[in-house]
């Protein structure tokens, strides 16, 4: 039996010891190759780019390019083949996040996250899902989506959602809610394939690439709310 190929991975940090620990943590990992280390943004984009890793981990501070553009030029709207970077952010910089998810970002994790944690981050992004820490994210994009002006402020569906059946405007509502596949299921009293469909579904139907996109839309049509990051 062939062994799986291990996760390759791309380690992105200007601050050396918080690199040489990233390391050390995927290193350890056996399903886990770290393919390269960048410590700017410039550095981090052409690496990428020439060794086109499963996960880039990425932060957002970083020299001469941030961590935000250079996710746009790894995962933006406008790359032909977008790679998936995790972003690794703090509290105190958090008005960045909501930008690093519009560039393209696959999901984001605090960089107090237990290495544990940051570990099963790079494999859930590796899966090709998008990670979102519920409370961070009704923390976060609850708080900076109000940038934005909505498409209504009612929470009636406009433009792509109504496309959307009524049932799938309520996943879509726990979604940007922060809630798991698992914690719908619960909610909504479905098995947990039947919302995994209903997330496939409406990821196709508004031509979203993952979760995170949905997460941006809903606040940004305002199908939930800027004001408290709660759906309506």
């Amino acid at each position: 039996m062939t062994a799986a190929r291990p996760i390759r991975v791309l380690v992105c940090e200007d601050q050396e010891l918080v690199r040489a620990g990233y390391v050390t943590i995927f290193g350890a990992q056996p399903d886990f190759e770290v393919v390269g280390e960048a410590g700017n943004g410039h550095e981090a984009v052409d690496l990428a780019q020439r060794l086109r890793p499963d996960v880039v981990v990425m932060d957002i501070r970083m020299p001469l390019l941030d961590g935000i553009e250079a996710t746009r030029r790894l995962a933006g709207p406008d790359v032909e083949h977008p790679m998936k970077v995790l972003v690794v952010t703090t509290f105190n910089v958090d008005e960045y996040v909501y930008e690093a998810l519009r560039a393209g970002a696959s999901g984001f994790l605090l960089k107090d996250a237990p290495p544990a944690e940051l570990v099963r981050g790079v494999r859930t992004v590796a899966a090709g899902e998008s990670l979102l820490s519920p409370a961070v994210t009704r923390e976060l994009i609850g708080r900076f989506a109000g940038r934005l002006r909505p498409a209504t402020s009612t929470g009636q569906p406009s433009g792509a959602l109504a496309t959307l059946t009524p049932r799938e405007l309520e996943v879509l509502r726990l979604i940007a809610a922060g809630l798991s596949n698992a914690e719908i299921a619960a909610e909504l009293v479905l098995a947990a394939e039947t919302v995994k469909t209903y997330v496939s579904r409406i990821l196709a139907k508004l031509d979203l690439r993952d979760r995170v996109q949905a997460v941006v839309l809903a606040y940004r049509t305002g199908l939930v709310s800027t004001e408290t990051g709660q759906h309506s």
